[in-house]
């Protein structure tokens, strides 16, 4: 259970998840021909995990100081398993990362596109080593990771099949896993920011420079509050235009109890948030606007099904 706890197993899954949800929900609804089969789209999936999984080890080795601090209980390297260890399979998980994405590129004729399993993994590594110390860029950095877990769907399973014929209809579907990027990228964002709150007494200690550092937990809180109100107007206008301008009703209810009712109640709850305790609270609650916005692709499709 140790080792899970290292890799962060419920995040890899939701990200296994959502990556397995856009393919069979998305993608293989929209009569168009794909670049993989089952089996290379899952060789997708683990390369993605694998570097996710080895991304958090190495954050979980350089963030002993601070957890100490912040999340005792939740330390693990250096108690239940030695710094060597936890380096080693960070290593392992790495190269076999990389590997499986090697080996993907050049089943589907595009050695080129392995750089960008390298560009994941060197991104990881450096924001665990010194991006997350820079105010906003650390934060950025792993909002624009998950982003790209969405895009990278796009890279290998629409690009490659792509030829002037369809081009039109795959670059629609395309904007579309953009749409969903966004909004992963936007609420990660937020959430980084959150994080930092929380985690600002550990931080502090080891002299980072995070947002709530640098200007204070009062003026980081009304910038995370800023942009979760821009996330909430672009999300109403976004389910307006393209939800209930098409008369998916369904979608629209579900779209405002599940992601505009929440968004809306963060907003509302940072006004009065002081403690750790307060902030982990709202990161949990922006976690749950992130999973229930990628479900509505799930509640797109049972809508379809129920009309056809």
């Amino acid at each position: 259970m140790k080792y899970l706890k290292l890799i962060r197993y419920k995040n890899l899954l939701m990200l296994a998840f959502m990556q397995i949800l856009f393919r069979y929900a998305f993608l293989k609804q929209q009569n168009i021909p794909l670049a993989l089969a089952d089996w290379q789209y899952g060789l997708l999936v683990l390369s993605t995990v694998l570097l996710a999984a080895a991304g958090y080890v190495i954050n979980n080795i350089l963030d002993v100081a601070t957890d100490t601090i912040n999340k005792p209980n939740d330390v693990l390297v250096g108690k239940g398993i030695s710094e060597t260890s936890a380096y080693n399979i960070y290593i392992g998980l790495n190269i076999t990362g990389v590997a499986t994405g090697f080996v993907l590129s050049n089943i589907i004729m595009k050695p080129s596109f392995a750089t960008i399993f390298i560009l994941i993994a060197s991104l990881l590594y450096f924001y665990s080593t010194s991006l997350k110390q820079i105010m906003i860029l650390g934060n950025f950095i792993v909002a624009l990771l998950l982003a790209l877990s969405v895009i990278i769907i796009g890279i290998f399973d629409l690009f490659p099949a792509t030829i002037p014929d369809n081009q039109a209809q795959m670059a629609s579907v395309f904007s579309i896993l953009l749409d969903y990027a966004l909004y992963a990228f936007m609420i990660n964002f937020i959430r980084e920011i959150i994080k930092d709150i929380e985690d600002v007494n550990g931080d502090y200690n080891q002299g980072m420079n995070t947002l709530p550092i640098a200007i204070g937990i009062n003026r980081a809180s009304k910038i995370a509050l800023g942009f979760a109100v821009i996330a909430f107007i672009l999300c109403l206008l976004y389910i307006n235009t393209y939800f209930f301008s098409n008369k998916l009703y369904i979608v629209t209810l579900y779209a405002f109890a599940f992601i505009l009712a929440p968004l809306l109640y963060f907003i509302v709850k940072i006004f009065t948030a002081k403690s750790p305790k307060d902030f982990h609270h709202l990161s949990t609650i922006l976690k749950l606007i992130l999973l229930f916005g990628i479900l509505s692709i799930l509640v797109i499709h049972l809508n379809h099904l129920y009309n056809a």
